[in-house]
């Protein structure tokens, strides 16, 4: 999964930091690095006491080829004892893409795949809704956020907490549809990495995961990473927090929400896209190798220096501006994604990296090879604004940039969302209050409705109410209430999930069709209500 869009785009906002008299240590690599390591411990601190409800956090900085700081901080649970450590698992989420990336990269340097080679070659069965796009997409759009379908496209094959068996999503993504026209424009799309990871299966002989430890893990040394988020160990992970309550979700108290990264984060259908858990102390050694261009400690590589430079060569524009201001300091002129990372210029030099969103964590890793360094950042709890804050700073000390409060800056984007937020939730509450009654009785919308790529919801009579239940998702399900005329609203017991409004069509006074779209204006893009097309059966 990942974050909503409004905090996506906090978490991948332009670098920054804090004001701190540090100084360049990029210009002497041969100095030891305590120094910067210092400076970036203290900058975490702060940022921990100026959001106090993040339980744990992990760092992992490497400079120069070596970890200069790996570090847990905090607590692997608000209710229950355990320190956060270097040791301590966290969900990486979409972080995952690159190694993802990495793994093809091994295969593309065997001659065993080609980059723009069309994805039919190694999955000959392969399609999409749109034949002409099914047909030419290649290994690289895959990588790179640019088939044509919508942002999160489909991400309700295996999220929230899906039953799908990966067979079962690759039959499901020929019915998904496709929004925009093939490599015109950047839209962030799990569903192709699946693909990606299917092209891996089929070459290799292998499954991913199996690929993945055997052929990355293993080799690198990562011996605490796990492949499947559901082989992290509960008693070693740093458990999931959010804030769940009224009036939306993202409001309320700070509580753990699961007792397994598992429990929420079950992706083991979509692991190519954001399955892997590491810890700081392992994910330093993958920094390390991305920034070697794929040299390993013992000087053999795990890719070649060419797959290294063509993973990180953009194929589409994400965004663009007309450059940095004295507010906006790391603003880019262009942002790009490459293969399983993003790439953009900041204060004139070159920054790669990624974010990544579970249920109860977020994540980050910045690359700056101009510094030969790079650092990761990771979280048990959904505070897009402070890992904002940690990203923008802790770029800004390796750098040596100084002058923007980037802690103080991110309190304040955090405040004016809350009171967005606030405001939406009165609003939606206030449209309902004043909503138009059903034009029919409520047994006439019940009964199982079809959409062709995710399959049956069933809409039930319960006494007095309607239950809506999607039958691959069990958290999805809960009383369907009238909201106004024909639009119904969902309200689920699991206060986790994400409510949604379902639209009824008539014709001839019946119900026929209906289309879902999600309450909250700060939904996560991962629940895809708003592609479902769906047909009473």
């Amino acid at each position: 999964m990942s974050l909503s869009l409004s905090r996506r785009s906090a978490l991948f906002a332009g670098a920054g930091a804090a004001a701190l008299p540090l100084k360049a240590w990029a210009q002497d690599a041969a100095r030891d690095h305590s120094e910067l390591s210092a400076a970036v411990d203290a900058y975490v601190i702060r940022c921990m006491a100026a959001f106090p409800d993040q339980p744990a956090l992990g760092i992992a900085l490497v400079k120069d080829g070596q970890a200069a700081l790996t570090r847990g901080y905090g607590v692997k649970a608000m209710d229950r004892p355990g320190r956060a450590d270097e040791r301590t698992l966290f969900a990486i989420a979409s972080n995952t893409k690159n190694v993802t990336a990495a793994a093809l990269a091994i295969l593309v340097d065997e001659g065993k795949v080609k980059w723009d080679e069309p994805v039919r070659t190694y999955l000959p069965d392969f399609t999409l809704s749109d034949p002409f796009i099914g047909e030419r997409i290649t290994v690289r759009d895959t990588l790179s956020h640019r088939a044509g379908f919508g942002l999160g496209a489909g991400d309700l094959l295996f999220w929230p907490n899906s039953d799908r068996t990966r067979a079962e999503v690759m039959a499901a993504i020929p019915h998904v549809p496709i929004e925009d026209q093939f490599r015109a424009r950047y839209h962030y799309c799990n569903l192709m990495f699946v693909v990606a990871g299917e092209v891996l299966a089929a070459v290799s002989g292998m499954a991913w995961e199996d690929f993945v430890q055997t052929r990355i893990l293993d080799r690198v040394g990562m011996t605490e990473t796990v492949p499947m988020a559901t082989l992290a160990d509960p008693a070693t992970s740093a458990l999931p927090h959010g804030r769940i309550g009224p009036p939306l979700r993202y409001q309320g108290e700070m509580t753990r929400i699961a007792d397994s990264i598992a429990e929420v984060w079950n992706w083991d259908s979509a692991a190519a896209a954001g399955g892997i858990c590491s810890t700081p102390h392992d994910w330093a050694k993958w920094i390390a190798v991305r920034l070697a261009d794929g040299k390993l400690a013992d000087g053999t590589q795990l890719f070649s220096e060419a797959s290294a430079r063509e993973m990180v060569r953009p194929n589409i524009i994400s965004s663009s501006s007309p450059g940095p201001t004295a507010e906006l300091p790391g603003r880019s002129i262009a942002s790009t994604y490459a293969m399983g990372l993003a790439v953009q210029d900041y204060r004139g030099e070159r920054l790669i990296s990624h974010g990544g969103g579970s249920p109860g964590g977020i994540s980050a890793t910045v690359l700056l090879p101009g510094r030969n360094a790079g650092f990761s950042i990771f979280s048990n709890a959904e505070e897009s604004y402070l890992l904002r804050a940690l990203r923008s700073g802790i770029a800004d000390i390796v750098m040596d940039k100084t002058g923007f409060d980037w802690i103080a800056d991110s309190q304040r984007y955090e405040a004016q969302s809350t009171e967005r937020s606030l405001a939406a939730a009165v609003e939606i509450d206030a449209k309902q209050a004043a909503g138009a009654a059903p034009s029919l009785p409520l047994s006439a919308y019940a009964g199982t409705w079809r959409d062709p790529w995710y399959g049956d919801i069933v809409i039930e009579r319960r006494d007095v109410q309607l239950w809506l239940r999607f039958t691959h998702n069990p958290a999805l399900q809960g009383p369907l209430e009238p909201y106004d005329g024909e639009t119904f609203r969902t309200r689920f017991p699991d206060k986790r999930e994400e409510d949604a409004f379902v639209t009824f069509e008539l014709e001839d006074g019946q119900p026929v069709r209906a289309t879902v779209k999600g309450v909250s204006p700060d939904i996560d893009f991962s629940y895809d209500y708003q592609d479902l097309r769906l047909v009473k059966i």
